[in-house]
């Protein structure tokens, strides 16, 4: 049976693995599903349809699978999903999705979540993420594996930002971001590859000198994004596999970019 504070409310709906603990005064709504380990510290609040996995760890005062702040938002059943392994610090605020997209908030596995940040309706964050504190993510944002959003970075509705990007403090972004791009700035601007990180994740020399390649070739070259895309298709038959897809993933993106890339 679940570890429950004899001052929290848990709606008897809610869906607890036995090995679940909740803290003192946390709130937990009827529509929840909290897998195993998960660990909810006190002053919580839980609602909506929310479903979390397992061996998630809940700081003190986060607020967790409220209603969307989109005025569009009319009592749907929309819902927040988080993931495994995940670190939620203090004050953050996850909201459900909205209908006028895909109706679901999701949050992948192994993130790491510090104090007061913000995921707006509809966003999709993959894993394996760090955000710092007072990161803010506006609606409908997608954000790649292994992002690191550092302090008060915030960013615009829509906005994708790619795997392994480096988003630096207090930057304003309001245009996609491809993958492994560092950058900075309000507005944002571009400034390189993020190599101390992919060091750091077992990138081999030849991977990150195939990323920069293909860096040059989309900032540096003054081509065209449609030029960039060509040059990038033939820089990729001449190199190896396993460093032609870094390649290609930074050029599929191109294609997805609804809002522009920074520059």
């Amino acid at each position: 049976m679940a570890k429950i504070h004899a001052t929290a409310v848990v709606d008897s709906k809610a869906e607890l693995h036995d090995s679940v603990e909740i803290g003192p005064y946390s709130v937990v709504g009827p529509n929840v599903v909290i897998g195993s380990g998960t660990v909810v510290g006190p002053h919580v609040v839980i609602e909506g349809h929310t479903t979390i996995g397992s061996d998630n760890k809940f700081f003190q005062f986060s607020s967790i699978g409220a209603a969307p702040q989109d005025k569009k938002w009319n009592g749907e059943p929309t819902r927040l999903t988080i993931g495994d392994r995940n670190t939620i610090r203090e004050f953050c605020t996850f909201n459900t999705g909205t209908v006028q997209d895909k109706g679901v908030t999701s949050l992948g596995n192994d993130n790491w979540i510090s104090a007061y940040v913000h995921l707006a309706h509809d966003c999709q964050v993959g894993s394996n993420t760090i955000f710092s504190n007072n990161a803010q993510i506006a609606g409908h944002v997608e954000i790649g594996d292994w992002v690191i959003m550092s302090g008060f970075a915030n960013v615009h509705q829509f906005c994708k930002i790619g795997a392994h990007a480096f988003v630096g403090m207090s930057t304003s972004l309001t245009q996609d971001v491809p993958p492994f791009v560092l950058l900075n700035g309000n507005p944002a601007q571009a400034h390189g590859v993020n190599i101390e990180g992919l060091k750091r994740r077992g990138f081999t020399r030849e991977q990150i000198n195939g990323i920069r390649a293909a860096y040059k070739i989309i900032y540096r070259s003054g081509h065209t994004l449609e030029e960039a895309k060509a040059a990038l298709i033939a820089e990729e038959v001449s190199v190896p596999e396993d460093v032609a897809l870094h390649m290609r993933a930074m050029r599929e993106f191109l294609d997805t970019a609804s809002r522009g890339i920074v520059r």
